[in-house]
């Protein structure tokens, strides 16, 4: 069972599961009475301890968190969420009565999607909360597509640190001996040159992993600031540099072409590559040309042959 399935009610079905953190009495009952209309299944904690607690047992799809609370605030209870790996795809939308720019920033730095000042507009809180459960579930179908398709890939903060890796990554720095020590400290500083000013980023880093070299090829910045990064084994060809061998094609046609073959959309490519629809369409012109075929049908079926 994944974090996301786990401890779900049963009877929640598909209603939205919310978990509101605030120590109001009022904020609480108005909240509950709007959400409960609006069709979803409400959880309440009153300090911030009781959220991770509630969250770690029952994982809510969005969270609604009060800045202000004794004991723990509301920012540093977004931080220690976002630490669960578990957790950290849960959007965290902040409610407060502050409304200075370093309020905002602290929340939006805090691992917050969104800001609402109180009184809380209810309406306006609904229509919010919509948009980023939607863009919270597009963004776990890609990293469950990437997780699913045999893909080393990565993501790390400005800072280096690991975010988030698909199940091969792990499997490749297990076997090469880097252990959570070394992810820790010794990745961060191995990846630094590629946040420099200068850096070419089209050009591969190199990185010692253990006893083993790795090649780190840079592909996007994503929309919440985490960098996507490709783990290549330099001892084995990865499925993106087979189709490369075959086929004249620059690496990001590969990438697409790889993902064509996985049998997803314009759409869904653009959100694992941070590309738009648009620029997908541009390299699927050059991808058919380059192989000679008219459709994506016949494109994913020549580059299955190869990866096969």
């Amino acid at each position: 069972m994944s974090g996301q399935d786990r401890g779900r009610p049963a009877n929640a079905g598909k209603r939205d599961v919310v978990l509101i953190v605030d120590d109001s009495p009022e904020t609480l009952s108005m909240l509950n009475d709007t959400l409960d209309a609006a069709g979803a299944t409400v959880l309440v904690a009153l300090e911030g301890q009781q959220a991770l607690t509630i969250a770690a047992n029952i994982t809510p799809d969005i969270i609604l968190m009060d800045a202000i609370m004794p004991n723990m605030d509301g920012f540093e209870t977004c931080r220690r969420l976002k630490e669960n790996t578990d957790l950290a795809h849960i959007p965290v939308i902040f409610m407060t009565g502050l409304t200075d720019t370093e309020s905002v920033v602290r929340g939006l730095e805090a691992g917050g999607v969104d800001y609402i000042t109180k009184p809380v507009n209810g309406s306006e809180l609904v229509a919010r909360m919509r948009v980023h459960l939607a863009n919270a579930r597009l963004t776990l179908s890609a990293r469950v597509a990437l997780d699913s398709a045999g893909q080393y890939l990565f993501s790390v903060n400005e800072s280096g640190q690991l975010r988030w890796a698909t199940p091969q990554v792990h499997h490749l720095f297990a076997i090469s001996g880097a252990g959570a020590d070394w992810l820790e400290q010794s990745l961060p500083k191995q990846l630094s040159p590629l946040f420099q000013p200068h850096y070419n980023r089209e050009r591969a880093l190199v990185i010692q992993a253990g006893d083993k070299p790795l090649e780190v090829q840079y592909i996007s910045v994503q929309s919440d600031g985490e960098h996507l990064l490709r783990l290549v084994d330099m001892e084995r060809p990865s499925e993106t540099e087979q189709l490369r061998s075959a086929f004249p094609v620059t690496e990001r046609e590969a990438d697409v072409l790889l993902w064509i073959a996985r049998g997803k959309t314009n759409r869904e490519i653009g959100l694992i590559l941070s590309l738009s629809p648009r620029t997908v369409n541009k390299h699927l012109e050059q991808i058919y040309r380059k192989l000679s075929v008219e459709n994506r049908t016949s494109a994913a079926a020549l580059a299955l042959k190869v990866m096969q």
